[in-house]
């Protein structure tokens, strides 16, 4: 059974954009049948009978749909990339961002801002950064991706030009901070860190006491099909999130708690219509204070599993390792330190080719997006290797297809 952001009241004078959806859904031959005795969604109870898009689905319908945007460029992104099929999302100039600027105003004309996503490989973060950043009028630093050896110069540059402002998924933001606390360097003028792309981590609050002591953070949670669906300020904790009146989302008490999420902005070009990204959450009060209904995120309820803010689908390397010649079974290992990824190991069961370890790595590291990204600047950090046994549970015996091992 669902519960749902908006009200009744809130919602259905919006569901023409969930009726234009379901046409162009219909519209694509391989999904037509399932849409097959259900109804235009005219109240919230007609939404919840559609059954729910997953990521395959919304592939195989925009490479039939093709959307294009009514005004400016149609802008193409993906994400999660693994040897599957990837995440694919289309939106207009502005990212939608207008709707999000009319909620979330963390940026001001006065702040000097870093964009520290990554600007390659097809991901929108960066893009969408800007968006928003033009919006608010305020100066920008377009970083983009940067080498560990080059933080010292760049940290100088930023005290020098007294940044205000700095934006990056967690696991960017963690690097950056780091190395800045580890060096000395403090950042007096920074006063707020805008996140996305992956949950927040403790250990960035302590690092930024030390660097930036009047720094704050302000999220933003959404997907490369949705956009951004919700936003949060330094009053909120870090994993409730204040929905934009555009996104339906809708929770299954069915279902773990997964999440669906339907687009009821008129300028959707995704056709997100119950769409699940495979993250699980429940509705509450917020504590800053808003009334409004605000989503607790309890995390992913799928394969997916971040690796320096990027998607890996585990199943899909699995898979793809366990279709080799002489491999009885495949485990990827995930080693994490301090709460940071620190490498990746793929272990292969049942290997006689002594070249098929190294073989299958160069496919990985060339073919999935995740892996070339996340390992950009330490490919040594991934690895794949031949073993006499996968990792266990020493208690119940289970041999699960992922692993991660906490070290210090």
């Amino acid at each position: 059974m669902n519960a749902f952001s908006l009200t009744p009241a809130a919602a259905e004078p919006h569901l023409h954009v969930a009726r234009r959806s379901l046409d162009r859904l219909r519209g694509v031959p391989a999904l037509a049948a399932r849409y097959a005795g259900h109804g235009e969604p005219r109240t919230l109870d007609d939404v919840a009978a559609l059954p729910p898009l997953v990521k395959d689905d919304l592939n195989v319908a925009l490479a039939h749909l093709r959307p294009a945007a009514e005004r400016g460029a149609t802008w193409l992104f993906q994400s999660g990339g693994s040897t599957g099929a990837p995440k694919v999302g289309y939106a207009p100039t502005g990212f939608y961002m207008r709707g999000v600027y009319e909620q979330w105003r963390p940026l001001h004309r006065d702040d000097v801002f870093v964009n520290g996503w990554g600007a390659g490989r097809m991901w929108g973060a960066h893009f969408l950064a800007g968006a928003f950043a033009d919006l608010s009028g305020c100066q920008v630093i377009a970083l983009g991706s940067v080498g560990r050896d080059e933080y010292g110069d760049w940290l100088s540059f930023f005290g020098d030009r007294e940044v205000t402002a700095f934006g990056g998924t967690p696991s960017v933001l963690r690097l950056w901070f780091a190395h800045a606390r580890a060096t000395g360097v403090k950042l007096p003028a920074l006063r707020k860190v805008l996140w996305l792309g992956e949950a927040w981590h403790p250990q960035l609050d302590e690092d930024m006491a030390a660097v930036a002591p009047d720094a704050r953070r302000w999220g933003m949670f959404g997907s490369t099909e949705t956009w951004v669906a919700g936003t949060n300020t330094p009053q909120c904790p870090a994993d409730v999130f204040h929905l934009l009146p555009s996104q339906l989302v809708g929770v299954d008490a069915d279902s773990d708690g997964l999440l669906d999420f339907t687009t009821l902005d008129p300028d959707v070009l995704n056709p997100v219509l119950r769409y699940r990204t495979g993250d699980a959450g429940r509705f509450v009060t917020c504590s800053c204070g808003r009334e409004d209904r605000a989503l607790h995120i309890l995390g992913r309820r799928d394969s997916v599993v971040q690796v320096r803010g990027l998607g890996l689908h585990v199943d899909d390397i699995v898979a793809r390792a366990e279709r080799e010649p002489g491999v009885t079974r495949a485990q990827v290992l995930i080693t994490e330190r301090q709460g940071r990824v620190a490498s990746v190991d793929v272990l292969l069961l049942g290997v006689s080719d002594g070249d098929l370890p190294e073989r299958l790595r160069r496919d990985l590291m060339s073919g999935t997006f995740t892996i070339s990204t996340a390992f950009q600047h330490d490919p040594e950090s991934f690895r794949v290797s031949a073993v006499d046994e996968l990792i266990s549970n020493g208690r119940t015996g289970k041999t699960s297809g992922f692993v991660v091992r906490e070290e210090p």
